[in-house]
């Protein structure tokens, strides 16, 4: 791999994690980065495996202390992070970390392992197009619909951002541009290349 770190951002609607899922499926050298959150526990999480559930109190303290590499608060009031002691250790034994991230957070990266991969998993325009408040009113509150449609278009216009981003029409040849992403040097559209990572030497996250 080009870097020993990649960071995946999915545009809302576009299948949260199935396209991570299928690339460590076939590429089980990869090893997902488990996040903090402050939110509760949901039936057959497991702290540790899951996520790493803290309190509030906790992450606030961890994020004071900058121990986290990255964090961000979520629309439904909770907060996540990744420890950065934790993808360090990963580093350290030169394992290839994915991280699923929302875009607060891969800026954050980036500043920190500025040759991570970056990617942005973008919906098709024809799913995107389904996904509409008229399709949801059953599930959620107008207000609820609107805000999530606000923030989907946020993170749209961050794409220009991430070094490669890939359209989730068919799995198969999404997951194949994951994998062209994966041996190809981190580039920055609008900045352009950035330096390619030596594997034989993993790089530490930034403290």
């Amino acid at each position: 791999m080009a870097s020993r770190v990649r960071h995946h951002r999915d545009h809302r609607g576009v299948g949260k994690g199935t396209l991570i899922r299928g690339l460590m499926e076939r590429h089980p050298e990869l090893e997902l980065s488990v996040s903090a959150t402050t939110r509760a526990p949901r039936p057959g999480e497991r702290d540790g495996v899951d996520y790493h559930f803290l309190t509030r109190e906790e992450f606030d303290r961890r994020v004071a202390a900058g121990e986290f590499v990255e964090h961000a608060e979520l629309r439904a009031g909770a907060a996540t992070a990744r420890c950065a002691s934790e993808l360090d250790d990963r580093l350290d034994a030169g394992k290839p970390v994915v991280l699923e991230i929302e875009v607060q957070g891969a800026r954050q990266v980036r500043a920190a392992v500025p040759d991570a991969v970056q990617v942005f998993n973008r919906a098709a325009v024809a799913r995107r197009a389904a996904h509409t408040p008229g399709r949801t009113r059953h599930r959620t509150t107008p207000a609820r619909s609107s805000g999530a449609c606000a923030l989907a278009e946020v993170e749209l216009a961050a794409q220009p951002e991430f070094g490669h981003v890939v359209v989730n029409d068919r799995l198969d040849e999404a997951l194949a541009q994951c994998r062209r992403s994966s041996t190809a040097s981190s580039t920055d559209r609008a900045g352009g290349a950035r330096p390619e990572a030596d594997p034989a030497r993993p790089t530490r996250a930034a403290r």
